[in-house]
């Protein structure tokens, strides 16, 4: 049962289920307080996502999840690299959680989210401190394990203004493209006011305080998503604040594009690679920043035309020598078909794009590498679950992968003001998945029975809301 000062914690909050199979979270207050209530609240949703996540992490490196909780404790806590407010709003989730069933601490919940920082970017540079070979094998070197080989193959997203647009203001598109097992848990949209900074509305999991898929909109009136930067060599810099916090602290307290490059460059560990497309509805401005480990793009700003994503970087050093494959820029058979493709959609709807554009865009299934409308690893709108790989080796994935598209979320200019965005859950076109039916022709796949759940097919809905 809540206590009092419990129920006073949740008074301001609310957790609304769309038609569409949004959970809309609205939290407010101080960082416990949110946290508690974003814990509270979601305690069912977090319950399964970390039981999904505990086992996709012990998969990928053979390691139990409490080993991460040391390494997050190890690498963030002891060293002070947190925001003493981010803590405190973990913690507010963990406790928040907990009074409502779901049985969780906060190490867990920092290791969750610094699940990309640690397990996919950084076990191959962290497992040689934690993992020591059986027996007695002093005598051979340990060798490194290589970072998890499907990190790359994430997100297709555009950002347009000017007079590449209808109404000459911004529009914003994005769709999250990952491993089923974890990405059929990103269908929280959570508006937060916080007590320090600006209003928030991202999408994002259960659990994570940043949105990490990327997709948000700020009280400033700032535009923010990303692709993720594909075959990332360098691994990460430990001695740096995780980027959830550093993605998370930009979008709270930046008033400008320029105010949001700087504070995710000051701190730029490299754990999680990105292209990252911005907007500025007061101005009318868009821009690109891409950020490796040793490279740093210049930062891209137009008050006119189209930049896009599809996880290749456009600056050429970031390409050539942080990555282990350059030539994805051409390259059709790859994620080099989707760069390719947003060229034709960008020049087909010049002038014109708008949300249901945009929506379409998201969604779109023309494959350039067959040159014939059939979705596959290479359409804009990822399905790697049917691509039986015989055509460049599914985007290099082993062939019928549960891998792809989740989503699609477009925003405008308007939408950012009053806080709110255009969302379909599921996948961007709208198709479903059916875990049933997929692993009965999948057998291959059977290790993931226990943890695969059925997207419908959905419409797209409008989620959020000024308040």
């Amino acid at each position: 049962m809540l206590k009092e000062e419990q129920k006073q914690l949740l008074a301001s909050a609310n957790l609304t289920h769309t038609p569409g199979g949004w959970l809309h979270l609205q939290i407010e207050g101080s960082a416990f307080q949110r946290g508690f209530q974003h814990g509270y609240l979601l305690a069912d949703a977090l319950d399964h996502c970390l039981r999904s996540n505990r086992y996709w992490a012990y998969w990928m490196t053979a390691q139990p999840f409490d080993l991460f909780v040391q390494v997050a404790d190890e690498l963030y806590m002891q060293t002070n690299l947190i925001e003493p407010e981010y803590v405190e709003e973990m913690h507010g989730i963990a406790q928040g959680a907990s009074a409502n069933g779901c049985e969780t601490t906060f190490g867990e919940i920092l290791a969750w989210n610094c699940f990309v920082d640690i397990i996919y970017s950084g076990w191959s540079t962290l497992a040689a401190d934690y993992v020591k070979p059986q027996g007695n094998h002093s005598q051979f070197q340990w060798l490194r394990p290589k970072p998890h080989r499907y990190t790359g193959h994430r997100c297709s997203a555009f950002i347009a203004t000017g007079d590449a647009t209808q109404s000459g203001e911004i529009v914003m598109a994005h769709t999250t493209w990952d491993a089923f097992i974890q990405a059929q848990h990103f269908n929280v949209i959570v508006y937060i006011q916080p007590e320090h900074g600006e209003s928030l509305l991202m999408q994002t999991a259960p659990g994570w305080i940043a949105s990490m898929m990327d997709f948000t909109l700020t009280g400033k009136n700032l535009m923010v998503t990303e692709t993720t930067i594909d075959g990332y060599k360098p691994g990460f810099d430990k001695t740096q604040a995780p980027e959830f916090v550093t993605s998370r602290k930009a979008c709270q307290y930046a008033a400008t594009i320029d105010d949001w490059v700087d504070i995710v460059r000051d701190s730029n560990n490299g754990g999680y690679a990105n292209s990252w497309l911005l907007g500025d509805a007061d101005t009318g401005e868009i821009a690109r920043c891409e950020l490796g480990l040793l490279y740093q793009s210049d930062v891209r700003k137009l008050k006119s035309g189209i930049l896009c994503g599809q996880n290749i970087p456009a600056d050429i050093h970031i390409r050539n020598l942080e990555t282990d494959d350059p030539d994805a820029w051409s390259d059709i058979s790859g994620s080099g078909a989707r760069r390719v493709r947003w060229k034709q959609l960008t020049d087909e709807n010049y002038g014109k794009v708008n949300t249901e554009r945009a929506r379409l865009m998201i969604g779109d299934h023309y494959d350039v590498y067959l040159n014939q409308t059939q979705p596959s690893s290479r359409t804009l709108c990822g399905h790697i679950d049917i691509d039986d790989g015989r055509n460049s080796l599914g985007h290099g994935h082993p062939p019928f992968y549960p891998w792809g598209a989740v989503d699609g979320k477009v925003a405008t200019s308007d939408d950012v003001r009053n806080r709110r965005m255009s969302a379909r859950w599921g996948r961007a076109c709208g198709e479903a998945f059916n875990a049933d039916d997929f692993l009965k022709a999948n057998l291959q796949y059977d290790w993931l029975r226990e943890h695969l759940i059925d997207r419908p097919s959905q419409p797209w809905e409008v989620v959020g809301g000024k308040k």
